[in-house]
């Protein structure tokens, strides 16, 4: 039977293991050497008498049981050395990938005859490492948000064994199109031709390679991706019938009606077909604070809101309460049952306000809401030539400055809102070079421009842009923090500056004339420009009003977006909650040149101050919540949480087969090719070497019974 034996020794270890049954049999053939003893009688040794006849090499060998045995023995132990087994399916081809899924939903429980899915994975991929003839090569690959080459090509199954056992599983999402491209790589290696005369040879082939997916398919389809000379095969693990409830969203945040209480916000989602009842639980570092009981509809979401009063800075924590109809009386993916967010000091943010009077300004940013959001100073425009401005500016000393009709010489190291006037440098200036042109228009900015009245003139990085005049909102930008519930519809302008926004900057508010508002970033910090001027200056040195909008509810809604965004110190303005694995971006006021970070196991990470003046933060692998330290002294937290619906969900989807009766798991697509699901079809091999060789321990143990037995009865 093709593939029956998998030789485990080499042709000169079979021809000494082959020398061993004649040897055997030699060691009876052989003369017994005796020595002479007289004695009175022979009568009582005529068993002895009988065992003296010569043995000699031309005598018929007597049937001997033990040396039937022995031979028995030795057989059965070449047999094991030739791995017998039988086959579910034949492992075709010489290279193989195996890329096996490690993402958070592979630790599903919903597998009988395996701890959880990753297991499964491994046990498959091992019995495929087992089937490899000499000559075969294989790569291991394990993925979830990003790949991890775990075993380069080789041919050695040991060391693929190995390697396989030390693949973890994780918390984090699930990306295959990364690990796509990595196989790639190595499959499809990009053409590099030489030329030689006239003729153009290529120097890399490509070598073909079966790749193997062990994965549960919580996964979007991969677009854009061509498998080239890889050959796919889809190997789907889980149940279509997994049961989970999961945390999907955690967070604090202030309340819609009453500011000045801070709430808990907690969304629980139902990924089974029945409706589920659980105790969501709220503990504060770890004490019991609060519980609520929660009902949730099949396939869908309930949020859960906590007053947290007066609570302290700290670590909460939302778990969930429940019992299913499963034996266990749980889900089958427990990490998702729980999730952190972080209280934070309300320590507010320290604004600067720099403007030769803008009393709407002023009052908007009088309010309640703001003095407790920020601790705002009042300055008119000369403090910038003062050297506490100049001091506090390069230390980092203020969250926000807020610059009205005027202007800085550098940027400071701080978040800024510039009004009427563009901030320094040539980036919101079109960076335009000496050497080029630009044209401005000679008529109204709201009518369309004759190229007859145009004029062309040298540009610098110093060129102030064109001025328009009643410029007309277009749209704006309602997603943008900023214009949160603001409306600009019922807006007039008298003039305003029109924008011309560095690279990477979002457009806030279009007009007829083109942007008017935009925000853009500066290594760490942001810069946000409103073009228009809120109360402007005449000729003669009076004030003037250029626009309506303090009129309008609008206007203290955007002050107080302002503070909460661009201030960024306050407990509503705290980081949100990341991902396992995802990189934290930390910004931090002062000119400290490290901090300390704290993970959930408590390891301290020390972390520097980069050039782009920000901390940035890698480690993020565990949930929980981080402490941020300047020394002794806790400055922030933050959390990382899995909420990834797309995990948590980890029923495998099942499609329609050939009978209406008969479900499947789906197939995969990648690129414009359908990978079937090859469902219990995985090639396999079960090895029977094991049993064989316990047949020989008991031929081993049945020989020495019977030569003890034959020795002393």
């Amino acid at each position: 039977m093709p593939h029956f034996f998998y030789t485990t020794l080499s042709p000169w270890q079979w021809g000494l293991l082959a020398l061993i049954p004649p040897a055997i049999v030699a060691l009876y053939f052989l003369k017994l050497k005796r020595l002479p003893l007289e004695v009175p009688s022979t009568y009582l040794w005529k068993r002895s008498i009988e065992d003296m006849h010569v043995n000699s090499l031309w005598q018929r060998l007597r049937q001997n049981l033990l040396l039937f045995l022995q031979l028995l023995l030795v057989a059965l132990a070449m047999l094991a050395l030739l791995r017998p087994g039988w086959e579910s399916a034949k492992l075709d081809g010489d290279r193989f990938i195996f890329l096996v899924d490690n993402s958070a939903s592979m630790s599903a429980t919903d597998l009988e005859m395996a701890k959880n899915r990753l297991a499964e994975a491994k046990k498959l991929v091992g019995g495929l490492i087992d089937q490899m003839d000499a000559g075969m090569t294989a790569m291991l690959v394990s993925f979830a948000d990003t790949p991890k080459v775990v075993q380069e090509f080789t041919s050695n199954r040991r060391l693929l064994r190995e390697r396989l056992e030390t693949i973890e599983p994780t918390q984090r999402g699930t990306d295959l199109k990364g690990a796509l491209e990595l196989a790639d790589g190595l499959a499809n290696p990009s053409r590099m031709p030489i030329r030689e005369g006239d003729r153009e040879i290529d120097i890399v082939e490509a070598q073909p390679a079966n790749l193997y997916i062990f994965s549960d398919g919580r996964f979007e389809d991969v677009k854009g991706f061509s498998l080239g000379n890889l050959e796919p095969h889809y190997i789907p693990l889980g149940s279509m019938e997994a049961k989970n409830l999961a945390i999907t969203a955690f967070s604090t945040r202030r309340g819609e009606s009453h500011p000045e209480q801070r709430q808990a916000f907690v969304s629980v989602a139902n990924f089974t077909q029945t409706p589920q009842s659980t105790i969501v639980e709220l503990l504060l570092d770890d004490a019991f604070l609060d519980a609520k009981q929660v009902e949730v509809p099949a396939d869908e979401s309930v949020g859960v809101v906590f007053a947290l009063a007066d609570a302290p800075p700290g670590k909460l924590t939302a778990r969930l309460k429940y019992e299913l109809d499963t034996p266990t009386k749980r889900d089958v993916l427990s990490q998702d049952d729980i999730g952190y967010a972080a209280i934070n000091n309300a320590q507010p943010g320290r604004v600067l306000l720099l403007t030769p009077g803008n009393v709407a300004l002023e009052v908007a940013l009088a309010t309640g809401r703001a003095g407790k959001m920020s601790n705002i100073e009042l300055k008119p425009p000369a403090f910038i030539d003062s050297e506490d401005y100049k001091r506090d500016a390069a230390a980092g000393a203020y969250n926000l400055i807020i610059y009205d009709q005027c202007t800085a010489p550098a940027p400071p190291r701080a978040n800024t809102l510039t009004i009427g006037r563009l901030p320094p440098g040539p980036a919101w200036r079109g960076g335009s070079k000496p050497n080029e042109t630009k044209t401005v228009p000679a008529s109204d900015a709201d009518q369309k421009p004759n190229p007859a009245d145009t004029k062309s003139e040298p540009a610098t990085n110093d060129a102030e842009p064109m001025r328009a005049a009643a410029p007309q909102v277009v749209d704006w930008e309602r997603s943008h923090p900023l214009l949160a519930n603001v409306e600009l519809g019922n807006v007039d302008l008298a003039d305003s500056l029109i924008l011309r926004p560095p690279p990477g900057a979002t457009e806030l508010i279009d007009s007829t004339a083109g942007p008017i508002a935009a925000i853009a970033p500066r290594d760490a910090y942001q810069d946000a420009v409103l073009g228009f001027e809120i109360v402007g200056q005449a000729a003669d040195g009076s004030r003037t009003v250029n626009t309506n909008w303090p009129r309008r509810l609008s206007f203290p809604t955007f002050c107080l977006n302002v503070l909460e965004f661009l201030a960024g110190s306050t407990e509503d303005s705290q980081l949100a909650s990341t991902r396992p694995g995802q990189p934290v971006e930390l910004r931090i006021p002062g000119n400290a040149p490290e901090l300390i970070v704290v993970d959930p196991a408590k390891k301290e990470h020390r972390i520097r101050r980069t050039s782009q003046d920000i901390f940035q933060f890698q480690n993020t692998d565990q949930v929980g919540v981080y402490d941020l330290r300047r020394g002794d002294q806790v400055i922030e937290r933050f959390a990382v949480n899995l909420f990834d619906r797309q995990e948590s969900d980890v029923r495998v989807r099942p499609t329609q087969g050939g009978e209406a009766s008969t479900l499947q798991p789906a197939n995969i697509r990648i690129g414009n090719y359908d990978v079937k699901a090859t469902l219990g079809q995985t090639p396999s091999r079960t090895e029977a070497w094991k049993y064989v060789l316990l047949c020989a321990l008991f031929v081993l143990v049945l020989e020495w019974y019977i030569y003890n037995r034959r020795v002393y009865l």
